[in-house]
């Protein structure tokens, strides 16, 4: 079953994620405490999600251990393929999203890991930006459903 099974969150732009075992959110506005939440937030800009299976092959493809949390998106998922999604509206536990679009590597994060081929190789599974639809807290084993 589709799963969350770590969340992250940033305080700033640039700072270091860091992992917590839940997050509220807020229609509109994004993830209380993180670097996104703002007023009239932009839908595509409120939550990220990523797949932990693609970080994992990354990691085993080119011998590395990068931390799910330093590719810089909220919600590690498990067990689903999030690029089917964009476009559709889905839960993560009881918090309703709506995806917008693929959520595309940028020159800062291949920069800040050091990763020259960061870019190419998640171009297409750097996972998903979202709006959220419903206030609520998101929690590390939430079911994702669809």
């Amino acid at each position: 079953m589709a799963k969350v099974i770590s969340i992250a969150i940033s305080e700033n732009f640039k700072g270091k994620m860091k992992n917590v075992n839940s997050a509220k959110v807020e229609t509109g506005k994004g993830i209380i405490g993180d670097r996104h939440f703002t007023k009239n937030n932009e839908k595509k800009s409120q939550i990220t999600l990523i797949e932990i299976e693609n970080i994992n092959h990354y990691n085993q493809s080119y011998n590395t251990s990068i931390l799910a949390k330093d590719f810089r998106r909220n919600i590690i998922t498990q067990n689903i393929k999030l690029n089917g999604l964009v476009g559709k509206d889905f839960f993560v536990g009881k918090v309703k999203l709506r995806a917008h679009d693929l959520c595309r590597p940028c020159k800062y994060l291949q920069d800040t890991l050091k990763q020259k081929n960061l870019i190419k190789e998640f171009l297409y599974k750097g996972g998903l930006r979202c709006e959220i639809l419903t206030d609520g807290t998101i929690r590390i084993e939430d079911d994702i459903k669809y």
